[in-house]
């Protein structure tokens, strides 16, 4: 499975950037009893039905070409991330950036998984959140997920 991901990943990447898109993820797994082969794009503006309609028509028949699923049968996806996915890439961290998040850590630190803050920084090695209380930086690779805060 990691090797269908790595090939749409390699070539495909470009071809949905070169479209004014960014590619989030891709993801190859099982739903409903059948496989799913899932493009998640995005954008500044945020991504319609439209978007996905665009970028499904320009793969599909590049993915019929390159074959990585080695003939087996999937159903193709391409969405939106929607608002409630984790913050994975320095992309999605850059673009929330002052924005209020939920940090989850694997193991507890001083009894605390979980913590709520602005995201104020960010490197390839770690994460600075803002609490009402102070500043806190994490080691990214102790980071389970970082989600924003939605409020209505």
């Amino acid at each position: 499975m990691a090797k269908v991901k790595q090939i749409c990943e390699e070539k495909l990447k470009s071809v949905i950037e070169e479209m004014g898109y960014e590619l989030v993820e891709v993801s190859y797994e099982k739903e409903n009893g059948e496989m799913s082969l899932i493009f998640t794009i995005d954008k500044e503006e945020g991504i319609t039905i439209d978007d996905c309609e665009t970028v499904t028509r320009k793969i599909d028949p590049i993915l019929e070409e390159i074959n990585p699923t080695d003939d087996k049968p999937y159903t193709l996806v391409v969405s939106s991330p929607g608002l409630d996915r984790p913050l994975k890439t320095d992309r999605d961290l850059k673009r929330n950036l002052e924005k209020e998040v939920d940090l989850n850590l694997f193991a507890k630190i001083d009894g605390k998984k979980a913590f709520t803050g602005v995201l104020t920084a960010f490197d390839e090695k770690t994460v600075t959140i803002k609490t009402e209380k102070e500043q806190l930086v994490f080691d990214r690779e102790k980071v389970a997920s970082i989600k924003l805060v939605i409020k209505f």
